[in-house]
């Protein structure tokens, strides 16, 4: 397997880059200062780029959005939106706001900040981030205080989710419709979008964190993953993400960066409807694939075997792995029919499809394959469409912290819920980690919960993949991090 290194001197949180502001504290730049950037991304919006589901982490990257809090480096809650925080008691928070104006010109204020977060809690489906939990806010002052129904003590890592963003009052209109455009507070103020094609975005100028250097960022939504690798071979775009495997040799090694990420590949198996809800053929499922030949063959080496839910990447994981227990007997296959679904905006994800096909296929499935890009093909997976879904999730992105993609994929009231996993046993651990508010016994929590789902063989663990980023030579400042919610912000510069 190769080795790989975290690109450690391309790893910033947001929170850090208005050491980026741009250089010489001229007040006079124009927006015309500075290029512009062009940025190739994987997936194009499947929500109309509502902040809510998997569009808001599109937002995040763009450097559009912000919440209260973001995650610094080793993941732990770090200041944003709010300069600073305290717990008042086991269910009350009260976050002190910075100084800081929307792209619409008016004022972050502690009602602006309650109203947005009380929006996030009527949204349908729910932000991951608030799977399971119920929250109040309301101004206090020049703070926002935050009272949730039962105790939370991760509030600050489930505040930094590109799902809870901090919107100004004129983004929110009827039907629970939120307008990005114009409207956030990051550095880069999205000023129009064509579809699922692009989406221009121009410098904001009275970004708190300081004024980009770039003026602006062209992005094109390129779900071929060929198409992205040459784009950046040709000079068409300067940051393409999702560099495919099989194209990372054909790019100059100069604009090759790699990261190691929290993301895991699994196969979902949908334990509601279908012939996988009996658990003996869903054991079955799982005793039939190979990872580790995944990882050798089609990852050529960019991903570890799938070892659970958290991969190397959340480092504490490995030595606090708890074996599933639980779990029934496999029985035969005898010809079982089922669905495998995925999407080719990750353009491995099609070939793993194609390599677990074959070895689903030859322990006695019959299985039909369907290949959709994302965006088609979300909603059908959250229904319950399909028998098997294969998909690469990373298991940090909403809120930091492990608990809540458990909460969030695999208990009965998930946003995420692709294996439609409802047990009370998994809910029952999920909440008794939940409910942990020491780092290290939550984390031991955590595991046991993880042990708990694996017990059921909802999920197969596949690969912990790393990501490849396409630069170009004359380009800075690019933000990689292994919960993979930033890649263009104030420093970023060609």
């Amino acid at each position: 397997m190769r080795r790989r290194h975290l690109l450690g001197s391309l790893l910033l949180t947001p929170v850090l880059t208005a050491c980026f502001a741009s250089t010489g504290g001229d007040s006079s730049l124009k927006k015309s200062d500075g290029s512009r950037l062009r940025v190739a991304l994987a997936f194009p919006p499947a929500e109309n780029l509502s902040p809510y589901g998997a569009d808001a982490t599109l937002l995040s990257r763009l450097g559009v959005t912000e919440g209260l809090t973001a995650l610094d480096a080793n993941g732990a809650a770090a200041p944003a939106l709010a300069a600073s925080w305290r717990r008042e008691n086991d269910r009350t928070w009260l976050f002190t706001l910075r100084e800081a104006t929307f792209q619409d010109g008016s004022a972050l204020t502690p009602a602006t900040v309650a109203a947005a977060l009380t929006h996030a809690t009527e949204a349908r489906p729910a932000p991951a981030a608030l799977s399971g939990v119920t929250l109040t806010a309301e101004a206090a002052g020049d703070a926002v205080r935050i009272t949730t129904k039962t105790a939370d003590p991760v509030l600050p890592l489930r505040l930094s989710s590109p799902g809870l963003a901090v919107f100004a009052a004129k983004a929110y209109g009827k039907g629970g419709h939120v307008d990005p455009v114009g409207t956030a507070s990051g550095p880069f103020e999205l000023t129009k979008v064509n579809g699922s094609a692009s989406a221009t975005l121009d410098r904001f100028d009275d970004y708190w964190g300081g004024r980009a250097q770039a003026s602006g960022v062209d992005a094109r939504f390129i779900a071929d993953g060929t198409a992205r690798a040459n784009a950046v071979r040709t000079g068409q775009v300067d940051i393409a993400e999702a560099i495919p495997v099989a194209q990372a040799a054909s790019l100059d090694k100069a604009t090759l960066n790699e990261t190691a990420t929290t993301r895991t590949t699994s196969l979902q198996l949908n334990t509601k409807k279908g012939p996988l809800k009996d658990p003996k053929l869903r054991a079955a499922a799982r005793e039939a694939v190979d990872g580790s030949g995944l990882v050798k063959g089609v990852f050529e080496g960019y991903a570890d075997p799938g070892a659970g839910i958290y991969g190397p990447a959340v480092t504490w994981a490995g030595g606090k792995r708890v074996p599933p227990t639980g779990r029934a007997s496999a029985a035969e296959p005898n010809g079982t029919a089922v669905t495998l679904a995925t999407y080719d905006n990750r353009p491995e994800l099609p070939e793993v499809a194609q390599v677990l096909q074959q070895q689903l296929q030859k322990a006695g499935f019959k299985v039909t394959l369907v290949v959709r890009e994302y965006s088609r093909l979300e909603s059908d997976a959250l229904a319950g469409k399909f028998d098997a879904f294969v998909g690469a999730r990373n298991s940090l992105v909403d809120t930091g912290d492990p608990v809540g993609v458990l909460a969030s994929d695999y208990t009965c009231d998930g946003g995420y819920n692709l294996a439609r996993l409802c047990d009370s046993k998994v809910d029952r651990a999920v909440a008794e980690a939940d409910a942990v508010a020491d780092t290290g016994e939550r984390q031991d929590a955590a595991m046991r919960a993880e042990a708990a789902v694996l017990g059921t063989d909802a999920v197969v663990p596949l690969a912990h993949q790393s990501i490849i980023v396409g630069v170009a030579t004359d380009v800075r400042g690019v933000l990689l991090d292994p919960y993979e919610r930033t890649l263009v912000g104030p420093g970023t510069r060609r």
